[in-house]
This record gives C-alpha cells, structure tokens and sequence, in this order.
C-alpha cells in the first residue's frame, strides 16, 4: 500500500462553507451595509465591487498620507546623494514614476517602509466598512496582520502580481478561516493602468491550491491548477475596474492577478484585511491580527500603536536572514511563504 505524498504547502483540505455560507446577519441596520443581494453575490462570486462606497473627501487623508511616504523616500534618496533632485513639481500619480526613474528601486523602498501613518489606520478601523466586513465574517473583527500599499507603476515588474489565492501567502491554518480584503483605489483603476482580475467561483471548493514559487517574492498558480484542480473556465474570468470611491471585496482564496498598467501614471491602491477574532491568524507566528471590533465589548479601541511596532518586512527578512542589509536594499526576496512551498532537496 503506497501514500501519496502530497505538494508542499497543499492540505488537500477543503472548507466550501467557510467562503459560501454568510454568517448570522445582524439584527440592527447599519451605515454602509450591503443589501441581501450583494451578500449573495459575494458568496456565489468570491469577490463583490461596491461603488460610491466612499467619498473623495473621505479619502483625502489618505492620498495626503501617500504624498508624505514618497516625500519621505526622496527625502531618504536625496539626502544620500543617490538622486539630484526631490522632482516635488510632479504630482500624486507621476512623484514617484520620476523618484523610479532616477534611481531604479525607489518604488519597492516605498513599499519596504511598512508605515501605517493614521489616516490608514482610520480607513481601515472605518465603522461604515466594519459595518460590512461584520456582515461577511461576523460580529467579533479583528485586522489581520497583512495589508498592503500598492503603488502599480507602469512597466514595473515587481509590482505585477500573478495568479494566486492570499492563503498562499499564509500558513495552512487559514486555509479554513476567511478572510476579508477590501481593495481601496485612490485613482480610477481601469483595465489600463493595473485593476484586478478575478476567476468567479474559484472559491467554491474551498480549497487552497498548489503554488509555486516565482523568481522574485510572488508565488503563482499555474493555469492548468486553475482549471484542473479547482475546475475553472479561464474564459469566463472577469476584470474588476473600480472607481474612485469604490471598494472591491474578495476572500482568501479566490483566485486572482493584477493586470498591468500600460499607461503614465501610477494606480495606487491600497488593501486591508478582517477576519474573526476568534480564528487563528496564520501569519507564521511573525505577527498577530488586532481586535477592531467585538459584540461583547462595544467600547472596544484599537492599539494601534502595538500593532504597528512588528514591521512585517522586518520579520519577513529574519525568516531567511540574522544580518540586516544597506537600508537601501530593496529585494524583498524572503518570506515565510517562500519556505511553504520550497520542494524538499532529494
């Protein structure tokens, strides 16, 4: 009798209900919450656009915040000497194209900086948007312990993101949890300059699928894992531009990519992520979720301050490496995700 040995980083393992089933809905009305429909439709699809579900002013502190992260990194590259100029005439969608310009990497330092200035943290703690994630995961809310600043420059490479579900990125513990991202654009994002593409219904079988490692930090679904192993029909797969003011919601596993951006400007982004409070973290043991949200504690206030001193990056580095590099390295070429899915040398 022969066991079959299973790739790394795959269970096997399938939860269907966790990411097609809504939790108990609550009993009181809400500011910002989705109708029976969208709920169905993010259950039946794996992801949901909602437009008009933020304001430009409601957005405002966070494009300020944006503009004062590049200025810090062409105040860091100026200051030794790796750039002539802080090219503080261009704006919020060209700064950082020319900073990338004038010294290649200043997008992936950007990105490297980690920061949560406030203006984030009150995004992703916003009642009208704890409102919905309550609807999708249930009433105790916690933030997860990965989100991201997406700053898709055009052209660039380390920026575009291949085929993947985010458990992938995580450890198997999640693979039966769900997670909640909202996809928050700062500019139209359009089929031109980078939206999402998502495969609808890839979350059906509730099933994580074989990744595999990439040549830079990403890892990747083969397309023949897609349709073979979750079942999909490529040609039915759907691009998602979303306007400014608009959200997109997926969970864990639900396959999908960045598109590239193919015009002038960068299409910055930004993406958080909720889970119930109760469900394991599955972040390596690097980094815990926070608690934004409780039924039985209605008073509850995040500690932003202690979520924000493990620096993700930082922990990320350790997983792989004791020494810390020229603090103008900007590969992000470890992680614990890395280590998942490495074939074991024979």
């Amino acid at each position: 009798m022969t066991t079959d040995v299973l790739p790394p980083g795959f269970t096997g393992e399938a939860f269907p209900e966790v990411f097609t089933k809504p939790p108990e809905q609550p009993k009181v009305k809400k500011a910002g919450q989705l109708t029976k429909a969208q709920i169905d439709e993010y259950f039946d699809k794996g992801f949901l656009l909602v437009e008009n579900f933020f304001d430009s002013a409601e957005l405002e502190p966070s494009r300020a915040a944006i503009n004062d992260l590049v200025s810090d990194v062409a105040s860091k590259l100026y200051k030794a000497g790796k750039i002539s100029s802080l090219y503080e005439d261009f704006g919020f969608e060209k700064r950082l194209i020319e900073l990338e310009k004038a010294w290649p990497g200043a997008v992936m330092l950007l990105l490297k900086q980690g920061k949560l200035p406030q203006a984030f943290r009150d995004l992703w703690s916003h009642e009208r948007l704890l409102n919905v994630v309550e609807q999708l995961v249930g009433p105790e809310v916690s933030a997860h312990a990965v989100w991201t600043l997406r700053p898709k420059a055009p052209g660039h490479a380390e920026t575009l993101v291949p085929w993947h579900q985010d458990s992938g990125y995580f450890d198997s513990d999640t693979y039966s949890t769900h997670i909640v991202t909202a996809w928050i654009p700062f500019v139209n994002a359009t089929k031109e300059n980078g939206c999402l593409e998502f495969t609808p219904g890839g979350h059906k079988k509730g099933l994580t699928a074989v990744h595999k490692l990439t040549e830079n930090f990403y890892i990747t679904l083969d397309e023949k894992e897609l349709v073979t192993r979750l079942g999909l029909d490529m040609s039915k797969n759907v691009i998602v531009e979303a306007p400014l003011g608009s959200i997109v919601l997926f969970s864990n596993i639900i396959p999908h990519r960045s598109i590239p951006n193919m015009t002038d400007s960068i299409r910055w982004s930004i993406d958080f992520r909720w889970q119930d409070s109760g469900k394991p973290w599955g972040y390596f043991g690097l980094k815990k979720g926070m608690p934004l949200r409780s039924e039985a504690d209605p008073d509850m206030k995040p500690d932003w301050d202690e979520y924000d001193k493990a620096d993700r990056f930082h922990l990320e580095k350790q997983c792989e490496e004791d020494e810390p590099k020229d603090e103008f390295d900007v590969n992000i070429d470890s992680g614990p995700w890395k280590a998942k899915w490495q074939i074991p040398e024979s």
